[in-house]
């Protein structure tokens, strides 16, 4: 009897320190991504103060073209849902619903990266790439920042679905999918931003 209640006791310890642990790397993804959102508003800030600054170039009136960016954003959008939806699974111990729902985010993700980069390539063609003023400097950067987190979390997709192939839903990998989804959703987050304050005020 005694050696039960070790054991339980024992068990029982070792899963509230999975929890305790859990609940402070969350806790400390929050602190990364309050950095992050330090790291937007300045780029924010720049973008603001370089907007006009086309050096006879064009500016956003010239070439946003915003049915194609609404696109874009839809794809991120919709991604954020399948995420959600992904997370459901997650407390109701699916794996297979899990990776199937990791799977469609990441092909959203991966699609609105590949419009983004087909906008860039777009731009630079046209010669309006990012040395051409200090406007589209900005733009290209910001957007460019935003893209980069996006690629790093469709990365993190991957290397979360072959973890849950191998070892399942553990403690772990439930943490791990935690931070991810904050990750996944701040970037929807900061998107809109770009798509309010670069894309619709620029074409005004």
């Amino acid at each position: 009897m005694a050696t039960d209640i070790l054991q339980h006791n024992h068990h029982q310890g070792a899963h509230d320190g999975h929890h305790d642990a859990g609940a402070t790397k969350v806790f400390g993804f929050w602190i990364y991504l309050m950095s992050d959102c330090i790291l937007f508003a300045t780029l924010f800030a720049t973008y603001a103060v370089l907007v006009n600054g086309t050096a006879g170039g064009p500016s956003g009136k010239d070439i946003f073209e915003l049915p194609f960016v609404f696109g874009e954003t839809m794809l991120l959008l919709f991604s954020s849902i399948t995420f959600g939806f992904g997370m459901l699974a997650m407390n109701q111990n699916r794996v297979g619903t899990v990776k199937a729902w990791l799977m469609v985010t990441f092909l959203l993700g991966a699609g609105f990266i590949a419009m983004e980069i087909y906008e860039f390539h777009h731009l630079i063609a046209e010669g309006f790439g990012p040395q051409r003023s200090g406007f589209l400097s900005a733009f290209f950067t910001l957007v460019g920042t935003h893209g980069i987190h996006v690629t790093s979390g469709l990365i993190w997709i991957i290397v979360m679905m072959v973890l849950i192939s191998k070892k399942g839903l553990t403690e772990r990998n439930r943490t791990r999918l935690m931070c991810l989804s904050l990750f996944w959703h701040f970037l929807d987050v900061v998107w809109i931003c770009v798509f309010t304050v670069v894309y619709l005020m620029g074409a005004m």
